[in-house]
């Protein structure tokens, strides 16, 4: 059902623009249900509203509704924050205007998006109280952003917003990239490595195993799935080895031992950190792992909110792990979800988890505050990997990824 398709798999479209405008009234009518509350008083709407749905022909879809963004107080200007925080999770942004009235809230808004390198669709609203301007269509035209014009409180005009939003979709969307079928070629098997420890939840697999079953099986190929323990002998039992094994990271040293060095290892965490952001980007912030000293701050992000358990993988594991191999006490701070310093450069190192949970745009939003700040960035899996001296071997099966890797180990 597309109900249940997760959020990290939904072109997020967020409606931005000032209060009463028609955000609502457009995120009604795109979704054909009152999924906002609609009122001619200003500032109708304080949080993010958001609504996942299907829409043909893109797929899942998940529509934010925000506030005004000429919000005014102290409460409006929290209100803002809240929202212009959504720009870092968009694929596609629309803005909702009054052809009428524009001004600087409407090309700060353009400017951004474009900064970011988001596509964006000018929805001109309320076309039945009067025309948009000639001069601001010209202009529109001239720079190829795309609008229409709208009067969404009536439906007019949604069939061409939903057009339009089908163009904008980005191709990485469209064409989403995999997490391993392309590693492992049509009937041919991967050997996953699960281990049931306190963090497996109670009669399932976490969310990126069963994604990556899920690609596989999309992709034509086998999948066998074992706890840590019984891999070796189903390696045994194989008559030819696996074209890739794939670990949980926390099993990564085991799996490592217990693997034939020609056959390719790697982990979940590793693959999502391909899936969901950038590869080699999070390998050179590895490498930034051997610049670390005691008294660093290093920022480790959960994209979930989960409740941590007595050996967290992010606050207990990978803080040791790295303690030992810098030796000497490094100092961690931690946050969950869309929780993020809004400074980051007193960190010498972000480690973030796989982001199986957000769609892509919003982990590269990430990265990109990182590069800005001049922050090295990686994942819990490169980490672990880093940490326990089989990085290489966790990169065989990626060689733009290898290659980034011995290109600033040579830096």
């Amino acid at each position: 059902m597309a109900q249940s398709t997760p959020k990290g798999f939904r072109l997020h479209i967020g409606l931005f623009g000032r209060r009463n405008v028609g955000k609502s009234s457009l995120l009604n009518a795109l979704t054909r249900q009152s999924v906002s509350i609609v009122s001619d008083v200003a500032g109708t709407t304080t949080d993010p509203v958001e609504k996942p749905m299907e829409m043909l022909p893109i797929g899942p879809v998940l529509f934010i509704d925000t506030a005004g963004i000429d919000d005014v107080g102290a409460l409006g200007d929290q209100r803002v924050e809240r929202t212009r925080a959504v720009f870092d999770r968009t694929d596609v942004a629309v803005l909702v205007a009054d052809g009428r009235e524009w001004g600087s809230f409407e090309e700060s808004l353009l400017t951004e998006w474009a900064e970011r390198e988001i596509p964006a669709l000018v929805a001109l609203n309320k076309c039945d109280l009067g025309e948009p301007d000639s001069a601001l269509i010209a202009e529109l035209d001239r720079r190829s952003i795309r609008h229409v014009a709208t009067v969404a409180a009536e439906g007019r005009g949604i069939l061409d917003v939903r057009e339009a939003l089908v163009r904008l979709a980005p191709e990485e969307f469209i064409n989403a990239p995999a997490i391993v079928g392309d590693l492992v070629p049509p009937g041919e098997l991967a050997m996953l490595v699960v281990p049931i420890d306190l963090e497996a939840p109670k009669g399932r697999l976490i969310l990126p195993q069963v994604q990556t079953i899920r690609d596989l099986l999309d992709n034509d190929a086998y999948s066998i799935v074992v706890k840590e323990r019984e891999l070796r002998d189903a390696l045994d039992r194989l008559k030819r080895p696996p074209a890739l094994v794939i670990t949980d990271s926390q099993a990564f040293l085991k799996v490592a031992g217990d693997t034939p060095p020609d056959v390719p290892l790697t982990s979940f965490s590793i693959l999502f950190a391909r899936n969901k952001g950038n590869l080699p980007e999070m390998v050179r912030g590895a490498v930034a792992i051997d610049s670390l000293r005691t008294g660093d701050r290093v920022l480790v992000a959960e994209a979930c909110t989960h409740h941590p358990i007595g050996e967290d993988i992010g606050r207990v594991k990978i803080p040791r792990w790295l303690t030992q191999y810098v030796g000497g006490k490094l100092e961690f701070d931690f946050t969950q979800g869309r929780d993020y310093p809004d400074d980051i450069s007193p960190y010498r190192l972000v480690i973030h988890c796989g982001a199986c949970m957000w769609n892509r745009r919003e982990m590269l939003s990430r990265i990109l505050r990182c590069r800005k700040a001049g922050v090295p960035i990686t994942n819990y899996g490169l980490t672990i990997a880093w940490s326990l001296g089989i990085f290489e071997r966790a990169l065989q099966p990626f060689p733009a990824a290898l290659e980034a890797f011995r290109e600033a180990q040579r830096k």
